[in-house]
């Protein structure tokens, strides 16, 4: 690892964990430009269903996106995020994750909002995080489902 002080690895701690978090609430907004612009050109994303076939490309994670039900929202709740810094345009990011669901069709509960649907979901993210354009963005991001709750 190289010598950094420690205002710029806390400043490279924050944006990535600003990242993170930007991410997240790109996905729950299904604003999915805004979520691949996060990403660098030829970013890939590994998809806890098919972690073997990545998306690679902002084309390509947009396309997957934009092909999810409309009617179904999100909330990711993201914990735990640990950044290893690399370099001054490299770090690494683990955050732990919670995913609820809920499918909008169906009448809200009053005051109270959409019934959750289907399972509750822990994951992690491992991202590979670099400095891009002067700003930091995901080179990778694997997701993966650690354990689910049937809803």
């Amino acid at each position: 690892m190289i010598a950094l002080s420690h205002a710029s690895r806390a400043a490279i701690e924050q944006a990535c964990t600003r990242l993170v978090l930007n991410a997240a609430a790109a996905t729950d907004r299904q604003d999915y430009a805004g979520l691949v612009a996060l990403f660098t050109p030829d970013g890939q994303l590994f998809r806890p269903t098919a972690p073997e076939e990545p998306l690679a490309g902002r084309d390509a994670i947009l396309a997957s996106y934009r092909a999810r039900p409309a009617q179904r929202i999100t909330r990711h709740f993201c914990s735990n995020i640990r950044v290893q810094v690399e370099s001054p345009e490299r770090a690494r990011v683990t955050t732990y994750v919670q995913v609820f669901a809920a499918d909008t069709q169906h009448a809200p509960d009053g005051h109270f909002g959409w019934p959750l649907a289907g399972r509750t979901m822990i994951g992690e993210f491992d991202d590979l995080c670099v400095l891009d354009q002067g700003a930091w963005r995901f080179a990778e991001r694997h997701a993966r489902f650690v354990m689910h709750r049937d809803g």
